[in-house]
């Protein structure tokens, strides 16, 4: 008898990423850091896991390294603290759970997942989000745990400048690239996200993000919004988005795709090349989408010219990538 399908695909931001941008030493980096948290995924599934499991797995590890937006490394607000939001969803009952505005929770995810697993609501925020984790015996850091001094110059040169908050720069931004607005090169978008099938049919997704750079008023992105940063459904998709979330949220992004597939027969390809490359560029939105069905399909789809990603393909075959020609396979 042939095994069950299982996939996996993760994504670590999206944005102007060109070759050149980065160090060749950062680039191996990075597909390092990418390719050692989408094993941490994949170990799961192949043990038989659940894919609620292995999305988890693949985040914790995403927001325990200080390359991506989450956790470990995540943006500075205007005040200098960091605010992180995230969220993760079954696709097999739609149970779902999620923080918004974060303080202490050393890694976001395993907040959202206890919100999912141990209150009676979806999405708890900023000090109740805090208090309700600390009474879960979460681990806790000080805010400051998640100060990276990369960061930090982006943070000063971003309030030095007298921009607008910027849209999570990427690490690009101290080899010469420019923080601020989104049209500027060596911006990126630094969510990071997983979506996974495993060997019982069933799919999940999980996404976290520390926000943007000198965001003010608590402001909140897609991340943590049910439909829109994050969906599963296995009648569908799992779909996580990093982007710019204000955009997301409007197009509601990842109910969007799943709805085409349910209701007007799209294949999960169309569905979420439609979403991104014309829904959201209609709307002037930048950004990109991981998904997966429940037969295994996996799609990758970005309207910028690059995202942080690593799947699996239909022979098992690890690839990373950064820019959209970009494909290192891993035997």
């Amino acid at each position: 008898m042939n095994k069950a399908p299982i996939a996996i695909a993760i994504h670590g931001g999206a944005g102007v990423l060109t070759p050149g941008l980065l160090t060749s030493q950062d680039e191996d980096a990075i597909h390092e850091a990418l390719r050692h948290a989408i094993d941490a995924g994949h170990q799961v599934l192949e043990a038989g896991g659940s894919s609620l499991d292995a999305v988890e797995s693949c985040v914790v590890a995403l927001e325990e390294c200080p390359w991506f937006n989450a956790g470990k490394g995540a943006v500075f607000t205007e005040d200098g603290t960091h605010e992180m939001d995230a969220a993760i969803m079954n696709g097999a009952d739609r149970s779902a759970g999620a923080i918004a505005g974060a303080h202490y929770i050393r890694n976001p995810i395993r907040g959202a997942r206890t919100v999912l697993e141990h209150s009676d609501h979806v999405m708890l925020a900023g000090e109740g989000a805090d208090r309700f984790l600390l009474e879960q015996d979460q681990p806790q850091v000080a805010n400051d745990w998640f100060d990276t001094e990369l960061r930090r110059r982006q943070w000063q040169d971003n309030r030095s400048g007298h921009k607008a908050p910027s849209l999570e720069p990427s690490h690009a931004d101290h080899h010469g690239g420019e923080t601020g607005v989104i049209e500027k090169p060596g911006h990126k978008f630094g969510t990071v996200g997983a979506v996974a099938l495993d060997s019982h049919g069933h799919v999940a997704s999980a996404t976290s993000t520390g926000g943007i750079t000198n965001k003010r008023f608590s402001r909140v992105g897609d991340t943590p919004l049910i439909g829109a940063g994050t969906w599963a459904d296995d009648r569908s998709a799992a779909i996580s988005a990093t982007g710019h979330g204000e955009y997301f949220i409007r197009a509601v992004v990842g109910h969007d795709i799943a709805a085409r597939m349910r209701f007007a027969g799209r294949d999960l390809a169309t569905a979420c090349d439609e979403v991104v490359h014309q829904e959201l560029k209609a709307l002037g939105g930048q950004g990109g989408v991981i998904a997966v069905s429940p037969d295994g399909d996996t799609r990758l789809s970005f309207n910028t010219p690059g995202m942080y990603r690593a799947w699996r393909d239909d022979k098992g075959l690890l690839h990373t990538a950064i820019y959209a020609e970009d494909d290192r396979v891993h035997y």
